[in-house]
């Protein structure tokens, strides 16, 4: 795991509302694929300032767009969760 990363992977999981407003997260070609409690926790501009290319929300589905080093940010996000 490369510290910078992890760093963004913690950023991105305080940003979606913390562990306990995730369901469920998955990796998908070059975005992150959330579920969450509670959209309204999601902080699309920390999601934005913690790397993110776009954020697209619908009900209490997040899609977060990191590009292709998709995968890394998934492990590290399953390691901090």
């Amino acid at each position: 795991m490369r510290p910078q990363s992890r760093d963004q992977a913690a950023a991105i999981l305080a940003a979606l509302g913390g562990v306990d407003n995730i369901d469920e997260i998955e990796p998908c070609t070059t975005r992150l694929r959330s579920l969450v409690r509670d959209a309204s926790r999601v902080d699309a501009a920390g999601l934005r300032a913690a790397g993110a290319f776009g954020v697209m929300i619908s009900g209490r589905v997040v899609q977060v767009v990191v590009g292709p080093h998709v995968d890394l940010i998934a492990t590290d996000l399953d390691e901090l969760m």
